[in-house]
């Protein structure tokens, strides 16, 4: 039987108290530190609500937010971080759906009003939680400080590894967004798949850009260390140079993020003139990741291995990379590590211990895995003659003209190597001739215009055959993407059937 992440951090901070687990704005936490907060917190939670009550936190990365998590664990609730991007919209529904009991916000982040913001959304609620502010003016609500001095007595519940600790939600890019339940086994087992297939050791430093409120960002940040020695340096907003900055300044030896931070790294560590000598490990995924940025940046970073992986909130690191074979590391997805994967009509389809626990509605779970168990991931993928994985595309994103199938992950991954494309999404729109068309959605690099003919071109020149070559151009200033990089298409082909 696992240990729970409670065992974890006691265990810490009995045998090394005085180590840092967590850096972040000129603050650090120790093990000891945490191990004091988290249980002055579980406290006050287990005196205002029943065991297994949902807790939530909308907090950017700041060390806080490992004080509400270790908390919440503590007193045996459930986890539920929120992005702080999310408005009254997403909140409002959030909230009501795994009836959250307490919800952890600052009063103000970004210019944005949290405060102000949870006041309308609870009015709107038929049972609101209580309502606590992290940093600044708590106005008529709780202050964080308040619940961490408070003299609460009694006991803290035993856990059980198999108890759900952690609901995230899905990101929403179709339909309603989906609670998914993760338990102690789930989250040990990923983590201790990341100790065996990614270089780590005690005493890596990760930096953490990534949202805490998403699976990537909340293991680097909060489980990593406990469960595998490791330090994380949090961002609480992306900057690529303070980033490169962060990183020489606290030698971090892994990163892991979308392409997005990947590109931003690279293009500010040329700038500064550094190779990030102590980077050990940088792991890209979470949204497609073309070939040649990996190739580009593994060929900068000299010392550092930097792989592609796949994975979701559902299954986490499905595919570990291949940090070993640069040349798998950038045309494919990886070798699953723990994961058992299959293909099935060309859907991947995993189970796996790292798997989610279910989802929070059992209605949701009836399509979502097979008969055999296994979750149905709605991707497509084949896979090498030597077993990597390779993901090509969404099954709903695949484009079908003329009774033809176009992957936009291949064009895609072909056209960013166009010296006039900056970034791009392959979208499908509806057309009445054709059934759809394939239309390239393109931020462009500094003032070039890429066009049909241009397009066409080029792929035609690499060999790849005519019908797969975008009909429409739309040259744009930027994607829309989640917080985690990843892009948006829904939106994207939303706007232009739209338009169509």
């Amino acid at each position: 039987m696992s240990p729970t992440l409670a065992d974890c951090l006691r265990d810490a901070a009995r045998r090394t108290p005085d180590r840092i687990l967590i850096r972040g704005e000129g603050r650090t936490v120790s093990c000891a530190e945490l191990l004091q907060q988290a249980t002055a917190l579980a406290h006050a939670l287990v005196g205002r609500m029943p065991a297994g009550s949902v807790v939530s936190f909308m907090v950017p990365n700041w060390p806080e937010a490992a004080v509400i998590y270790l908390g919440a664990t503590l007193a045996g609730m459930v986890a539920n971080p929120i992005l702080p991007s999310l408005r009254d919209h997403e909140l409002s529904y959030l909230l009501s759906d795994c009836d959250s009991r307490a919800v952890f916000v600052p009063d103000r982040f970004a210019g944005h009003d949290y405060v102000a913001m949870l006041e309308r959304v609870s009015a709107q609620l038929a049972s609101p939680p209580e309502v606590v502010v992290v940093r600044g003016d708590p106005g008529s609500h709780t202050a964080l400080p308040e619940l961490l001095d408070e003299s609460a007595a009694g006991t803290l519940p035993t856990l059980h590894p198999h108890a759900t600790r952690m609901i995230l939600y899905t990101s929403g890019t179709t339909g309603r967004p989906k609670g998914v339940l993760h338990s102690h086994d789930s989250i040990h087992a990923l983590i201790t798949q990341l100790g065996t297939h990614w270089r780590i050791e005690p005493g890596d430093t990760f930096l953490v850009p990534s949202p805490v409120a998403h699976i990537g960002g909340s293991i680097y940040a909060f489980e990593c260390p406990l469960l595998l020695g490791t330090q994380a340096v949090l961002m609480p907003r992306w900057d690529a140079d303070a980033a490169v900055a962060l990183m020489l300044e606290h030698r971090c030896t892994h990163m892991a993020g979308a392409t997005p931070f990947l590109d931003g790294i690279l293009a500010a560590a040329e700038r500064a003139g550094t190779r990030l000598p102590d980077l050990k490990v940088f792991i890209c995924g979470g949204a497609s990741v073309p070939p040649s940025l990996i190739r580009r940046a593994a060929g900068y970073f000299d010392k550092a291995a930097v792989s592609r992986v796949y994975g979701s909130t559902e299954v986490p690191v499905t595919t570990v990379g291949s940090l070993d074979d640069a040349d798998r590391a950038a045309d494919t997805d990886g070798r699953p590590g723990i994961a058992d994967v299959v293909l099935v009509d060309g859907e991947i389809r995993a189970r796996g211990p790292q798997m989610l626990t279910g989802y929070l509605h059992a209605e949701d779970n009836r399509e979502s895995f097979d008969d055999a168990g296994y979750f149905r991931t709605g991707d497509l993928g084949r896979w090498t003659q030597d077993g990597y994985l390779v993901v090509t595309g969404r099954r709903k994103d695949v484009i079908i003209r003329n009774g033809e199938n176009i992957s936009p992950t291949e064009i895609e991954d072909l056209l960013i190597t166009h010296p006039q494309v900056a970034e791009i999404a392959v979208v499908g729109v509806p057309d009445g001739r054709t059934g759809e068309r394939a239309c390239a959605v393109i931020v462009p690099e500094g003032h070039a215009h890429p066009d049909v003919g241009t397009l066409r071109e080029f792929l035609t020149g690499r060999g790849v055959a005519t019908f797969k070559a975008p009909e429409q151009v739309v040259l744009v200033e930027q994607l829309p993407r989640n917080d985690a990089g990843k892009v948006l298409k829904h939106r994207i082909r939303a706007a232009l059937t739209e338009e169509a």
